[in-house]
């Protein structure tokens, strides 16, 4: 953290942009852009008043010790290195060049909290938050754009409470996101790339990611809440799949944006959010529930779960959106017949040892099945019904009335399959169990 006195110096000599908070207007011209700033002095701290065209070029520092007002006539291009010790208020247009990834605007809070306000959103390329003075230590009640990498060093931001909207262009990214620095709040994700999104809720951060959406003019909005939903979705109300469903938190993803679907990653923590009994083994037994509010019901969206990262994937595209959380298979909902055994790894070399996805004892449990492959973005590449009854086994080509590239060989990698078994129970009710994995193809 620099010193005032430091601040001060390293402005002065290095940056032409600086101006001495003990004056009152002064009118600088570089690069054929002019601006005027107006410096409010109060309580000995100068308040910077942005009324014209100001252009931060490339390689250049500016700093603001008082908040940062960019009033409505304000146009203010960063593609250098501002430098924001209070707040930030912008009523005009913030921005940066075209095609420019040098501009960073950097928060650091040297007097409290920091507020990021205004009428008008402000279009970053680079954003740097750290602030140790107070937690959370932003309250951004305006929208802020990312298109290239915000840090988060130090600090959460409020979005929450305040009215904000931290925004991820496309292919932008974050780093350095904790417990003591992340989104309290919604972010929103534009663009056709995977994203993990930065949010959290009293002050612990808990990651929901999503595949890359198919269009570019994709978008999507999470937020996590460390909260129980069954006051607000009662988790009474579910599919008879389900067995317990998480009472300490949840999060919602919405699709604000395009028709492209996505795949959904949810995380746990075992020592803070995430109840013992949803994570205790067999940990394949978590899935991702989803709350259908035209069904007022809770519906398993599947799950793939990676113990090591501590994530849960639904195997394919969400079948629609609002509320997610973990939940646990029912236990209590048992095959007739013996145990399934699946074998998970395809080796496409004809030396008959693994030539084919298998699964013992499959036709014997219950002809009425379906097996669904899919690879990693989503897209179905094998179906069929009652699988292995006549040869009908995947074999790494693409197969089925719906896949991508039919009859071709597919790359070598990992892949997803979904298993839905019907059978009549003693009462002859239908029950209906889904069971999901990876599956790896090699040659």
């Amino acid at each position: 953290m620099h010193s005032l006195k430091e601040i001060l110096n390293n402005e002065q000599s290095k940056s032409p942009l600086f101006l001495k908070k003990y004056k009152n207007m002064k009118k600088i011209t570089k690069n054929k852009s002019l601006f005027t700033l107006l410096l409010i002095s109060y309580i000995g701290v100068a308040q910077t008043v942005n009324v014209g065209d100001l252009y931060i070029s490339p390689g250049t520092i500016m700093s603001t010790v008082g908040a940062m007002d960019n009033k409505s006539t304000g146009n203010l291009f960063n593609d250098g290195d501002f430098y924001v010790y209070s707040h930030y208020n912008n009523d005009g247009l913030v921005s940066f060049s075209s095609g420019s990834t040098t501009g960073i605007t950097r928060m650091r809070g040297m007097f409290g909290y920091q507020d990021i306000s205004g009428t008008i959103p402000m279009e970053w390329y680079n954003g740097e938050f750290y602030n140790t003075k107070i937690q959370p230590a932003f309250h951004l009640s305006n929208e802020v754009s990312i298109s290239g990498t915000s840090d988060f060093q130090q600090g959460i931001i409020d979005d929450d409470n305040y009215g904000g909207l931290l925004v991820f262009q496309n292919e932008a990214e974050h780093i350095n996101v904790d417990n003591d620095s992340h989104v309290d709040g919604k972010v929103k994700k534009n663009g056709n790339v995977p994203f993990i999104y930065p949010i959290g809720d009293k002050n612990l951060y808990r990651f929901a990611g999503i595949s890359a959406p198919e269009q570019l003019l994709s978008s999507f909005t999470g937020k996590y809440f460390y909260d129980n939903s069954n006051s607000l979705y009662p988790h009474i109300s579910k599919s008879s799949s389900i067995g317990i469903i998480n009472d300490q938190e949840y999060w919602t993803l919405d699709k604000t944006a395009g028709t492209s679907d996505v795949i959904l990653t949810l995380s746990w923590d075992e020592s803070t959010t995430t109840p013992a009994n949803i994570i205790v083994s067999p940990q394949s037994d978590i899935r991702i529930v989803r709350w259908d509010a035209a069904k007022n019901l809770w519906v398993d969206e599947g799950g793939i779960v990676d113990s090591l990262n501590k994530t849960v994937t639904t195997p394919i595209n969400v079948s629609g959106y609002n509320v997610f959380t973990t939940a646990r298979i029912d236990d209590s909902v048992i095959l007739p017949c013996s145990t399934l055994s699946v074998y998970n790894a395809i080796s496409m070399n004809n030396d008959g040892i693994n030539d084919y996805f298998k699964i013992d004892g499959l036709t014997e449990c219950s002809a009425d099945n379906t097996v669904e492959i899919y690879n990693r973005w989503g897209v179905k590449v094998f179906e069929t019904n009652n699988y292995g009854s006549n040869g009908n086994v995947f074999k790494g080509y693409s197969e089925g009335r719906t896949t991508i590239s039919k009859g071709q060989l597919l790359p070598v990698g990992t892949y997803f399959y979904i298993l839905n078994i019907k059978y009549k129970t003693a009462t002859n009710l239908t029950q209906t169990v889904k069971k999901s994995g990876y599956l790896y193809l090699n040659n």
